[in-house]
């Protein structure tokens, strides 16, 4: 494991107003350019068959601030400008390796407002950052230290739905370092009910943060759904929804946080199944449900820190079912509705709680392929028909990810 990560620290501020103009300004010229960009390519390749890659948009660029019309592309910085490019041409190589579907366009009401600054836009010096084309330092809430002696390499500033401002500056963190070896394994089931099972027994309850303030959401929404489009009042209602929205995802960001921290600090071997969250959203009666489980978020967590702390992070194929099997004797049922949440095995007369159940199995599959080292990595987005048709061709994953590819069941064994 290397000595030091890149790691991302976070931070509140609050901007005078002309620093806000400024971000403000920054943010549309950002949004216009890589839209620019993503028409240019497009209409190359269908008009002319013609790819265009990342110097010819930027030659591009120079000539979009010599017309009169977008003449105001010089009033901000360049570089979060160069940067919209470089991510566009990030989005095309995933794309173009079947990672993610095709670039789409940035909408001013759907879009994340941020601009990212390399090194030569920004200065900081004793902890003060002040930003290109800025005379006054951020007021930055300082929640906790960067790393001693280091120097942000990048900078990217963003606003949120909520109209929260946050920097975000990414450092080299030399204090991330592998933990001890540990013999305990475990394998995780996601659910509903309870957030996850652990193979070992234990339930970790869903705390469900989105029904807690379901009635105050209700009233906010009810109240913005009342306002004149284009008002200033339904402008400060759609923020008062947006806050709500905020405080839900930061409680479950930050107790999801904590889950992975303690699986992480204490487990060798994590074991999971690879869930096809976008599908199970479109199941009306369990999406509200999944989506404030967010076992997505969970996922990403355990993944880098795993990567961090020198763990092993095994995922297994969402076809395996795990709920299905008896972890005694091997036994698979032919059904089990969900409705069931105890059942007795027919062939050896154990009785299992269905999602300890699961668990146990999702840690027995995640084990066999890392003894055998016949996993490959998850394709999060191939359907069960393309998982299997990738049975059988087995290879090694980066990192210590790896993936069992089981045949597929009649019954989808995601929402267990």
């Amino acid at each position: 494991m290397p000595h030091s990560v890149k790691r991302a620290f976070k931070y509140r501020f609050y901007p005078n107003d002309v620093q806000a103009a400024e971000l403000t300004r920054t943010f549309g010229c950002v949004r216009v350019v890589y839209n620019l960009a993503l028409q240019a390519r497009t209409t190359a390749w269908y008009t002319e068959r013609r790819r265009i890659n990342y110097v010819q948009t930027s030659a591009l660029l120079t000539e979009w601030k010599r017309t009169e019309e977008y003449a105001y592309l010089t009033d901000v910085s360049s570089v979060p400008l160069q940067q919209a490019l470089r991510h566009l041409q990030g989005a095309f190589v995933n794309f173009f390796e079947k990672r993610c579907g095709y670039p789409r366009f940035k909408s001013r009401k759907r879009s994340r407002d941020s601009a990212e600054y390399t090194r030569s836009a920004f200065t900081y010096r004793d902890g003060r950052l002040t930003l290109a084309k800025m005379r006054e330092p951020l007021d930055i809430v300082w929640s906790r230290p960067l790393p001693e002696g280091q120097i942000p390499s990048t900078v990217t500033v963003s606003q949120d739905s909520a109209g929260r401002w946050f920097v975000s500056m990414l450092c080299e963190d030399a204090s991330v370092r592998a933990l001890p070896n540990t013999a305990s394994t475990v394998g995780i089931d996601a659910g509903i009910t309870a957030l996850v099972t652990l193979s070992t027994g234990e339930k970790v309850t869903n705390p469900k943060f989105e029904k807690k303030d379901r009635a105050k959401l209700a009233r906010a929404r009810h109240e913005l759904s009342r306002k004149e489009k284009g008002s200033r009042n339904r402008d400060k209602a759609r923020i008062r929804v947006a806050r709500i929205h905020a405080r839900i995802a930061d409680r479950r960001r930050d107790f999801l946080h904590k889950l992975s921290t303690h699986l992480v600090r204490e487990n060798q071997t994590i074991v999971i199944e690879d869930l096809a969250v976008r599908s199970m959203l479109k199941n009306r009666r369990l999406s509200r449900a999944i989506s404030d489980a967010s076992w997505a978020e969970l996922r990403s967590m355990l993944e880098y820190k795993a990567e961090w702390h020198g763990r092993e992070l095994i995922a297994i194929d969402r076809w395996y079912p795990s709920s299905r099997t008896c972890s005694a004797c091997g036994h698979l049922v032919a059904k089990l509705p969900l409705s069931i949440r105890e059942w007795t095995c027919a062939a050896c007369g154990t009785t299992h709680d269905r999602d300890e159940n699961a668990a146990k199995n999702v840690l027995a599959a995640g084990l066999a392929v890392s003894a055998c080292g016949a996993g490959v990595r998850p394709q999060r987005r191939s359907s069960g028909r393309a998982a299997g048709a990738e049975a059988g061709k087995p290879r090694r994953s980066a990192g210590q990810r790896r993936r069992v590819e089981a045949s597929p069941s009649s019954e989808r064994e995601e929402a267990n």
